[in-house]
């Protein structure tokens, strides 16, 4: 049995927070060079390089990339030859976040309740989804979500006799309707299969996945592809000024359901969909 203080938990979540929101993943990074070279269009070009600039300048400056720091959504993948010391597990992820957003300057933006609306002051709660997985290992996985994006994702609860085809043209009618809100170009993750709240957490959790990745089983590969083609053809553009590249990419993650469902989430992200991972 390893133990791991929750000391060390509070630290790295802390950090995770603060990087998160001023860097992008790689894959991320180069994905937006790789489109501002291909954009036949002049503005949309334009558009990408101002943005790649924005990158750059975050790192330099070592702030924000985006002024919405997010609501902070954490996956843990914890090995069940772990106790944690010290404290619980979700106050060590929670005070983390505090420290994170209060210590790096970075805007609180989550309220006490939904409809009562007054500011926590240090954006906790965070979203905590856990995973309990085989050694004696965590894995921590910060992922700030702002809500330009998030508010034009969606779900559908689709019948078992839902084609590929229509899946695929769902997900891309929610992009036409989210027009330029989420700050394209976006990432489009799609969750596929579960149950209502299950299909919802495989989209969130495609947001994570590495751009220079695809789905690992043909047939979504394939799928992704060609939604992503679908998108782009759209035309939206970077920052919906028209373009090329509304899309970096559209990663499916999908699960077993049940014989008289077919779940569909789509979880938009916008062109600085942050996430970084640490594992203690």
């Amino acid at each position: 049995m390893r133990e791991i203080n929750a000391d060390k938990i509070i630290q790295t979540v802390k950090t995770l927070c603060i990087e998160a929101n001023r860097q992008l993943p790689v894959s991320l990074e180069k994905r937006l060079s790789e489109c501002r070279k291909q954009e036949s269009g002049q503005l949309a070009e334009k558009i990408l390089g101002e943005l790649e600039k924005n990158l750059y300048a975050a790192k330099e400056l070592s702030v924000p990339i985006c002024q919405d720091t997010g609501m902070a959504v954490v996956f843990l993948e914890l090995g069940q030859d772990v106790h944690i010391t010290g404290g619980s597990l979700y106050d060590a992820v929670n005070e983390g976040v505090r420290q994170g957003y209060l210590d790096g300057l970075l805007r609180c933006s989550v309220v006490k309740d939904p409809l009562r609306r007054e500011n926590t002051g240090d954006n906790t709660p965070a979203i905590i989804h856990t995973c309990i997985t085989d050694g004696e290992s965590l894995k921590i996985t910060v992922a700030p979500k702002g809500f330009g994006s998030e508010n034009m994702s969606q779900l559908r609860m689709f019948t078992p006799s839902a084609t590929k085809e229509q899946i695929e043209d769902y997900v891309v009618s929610v992009v036409r309707s989210a027009g330029s809100n989420p700050c394209p170009p976006i990432v489009v993750g799609v969750g596929i299969g579960g149950d209502f709240e299950w299909a919802a957490y495989l989209a969130k959790k495609a947001l994570c996945r590495d751009l220079s990745l695809q789905n690992p089983d043909e047939f979504y590969a394939a799928m992704e592809q060609t939604i992503l083609d679908k998108i782009n053809r759209l035309g939206i553009g970077p920052q919906g000024f028209g373009g090329d590249t509304t899309v970096l990419a559209v990663n499916i993650e999908q699960y077993p359901t049940h014989i008289a469902g077919l779940p569909v989430a789509v979880n938009i992200g916008c062109h600085v969909t942050r996430h970084i991972t640490k594992v203690l």
